[in-house]
């Protein structure tokens, strides 16, 4: 949330902007964001008026319409976005473009048999591979998410975390530890999940994984 501010002595007068951006300014090449603004009075009251909404990079980014900001995303890269009413304009807002995810697939094994004969006892890597356009995805968030069956306690970790960032190639990769104590689950099912910066999922996701363990 982001105001530009302009000294009146009408405190009746449009003397704020508060400007929005949603996903926190992010949107892939080829998507549209839509960026949300209210006028402020000197008494901090929503005033009733035209806000209009101008592109200051438009190699990258480009208005679609003004009265609404609806912004397409050109190139990859960081553009800025201004709202304005009357002379007030705001402060340039940073809208960042990245790659666009084209798919999630998940890389052989997909199954790992895990015989314990170690207290500590850790799953061979669990990978998935990111299709981009261009080809490239460099720190797209990957959500691991593991359930035991039966349930079992301690429960089963993710290796090195359950939230990882994939690789300049697309590929992100954990492993499943299973802590000395507790019950020995049967298998242990890992979800692993790609969404776009508003939340949807990918085409692929969530793709799934089982790891066994026997004794």
């Amino acid at each position: 949330m982001v105001f530009a501010c302009k000294v009146s002595t009408n405190l009746d007068q449009v003397v704020a902007l508060e400007i929005v951006l949603p996903n926190g300014g992010q949107l892939e090449v080829g998507d549209t964001l839509l960026p949300s603004a209210r006028a402020l009075n000197g008494h901090g009251d929503t005033i009733t008026t035209n806000i209009f909404w101008v592109a200051l990079d438009t190699t990258i980014i480009t208005v679609l319409d003004s009265t609404t900001g609806a912004t397409l995303g050109d190139l990859i890269g960081q553009g800025r976005l201004q709202a304005r009413v009357g002379l007030l304009t705001s402060n340039p807002q940073t809208v960042t473009v990245i790659t666009h995810l084209d798919s999630v697939t998940a890389l052989p094994p997909t199954l790992d048999t895990i015989t314990v004969s170690q207290p500590d006892t850790i799953s061979d890597s669990l990978r998935v591979q990111l299709f981009a356009t261009p080809a490239v995805a460099v720190g797209r968030r990957v959500v691991f998410s593991a359930t035991t069956f039966p349930a079992s306690d301690p429960l089963v970790t993710l290796v090195p975390r359950d939230t990882i960032f994939s690789s300049g190639t697309g590929l992100a990769a954990i492993q499943v530890r299973r802590p000395a104590g507790g019950t020995l689950p049967d298998s242990v099912v890992v979800s692993a999940t790609v969404q776009r910066p508003d939340g949807t999922p990918i085409p692929g996701s969530p793709r799934t994984f089982v790891v066994e363990f026997r004794p």
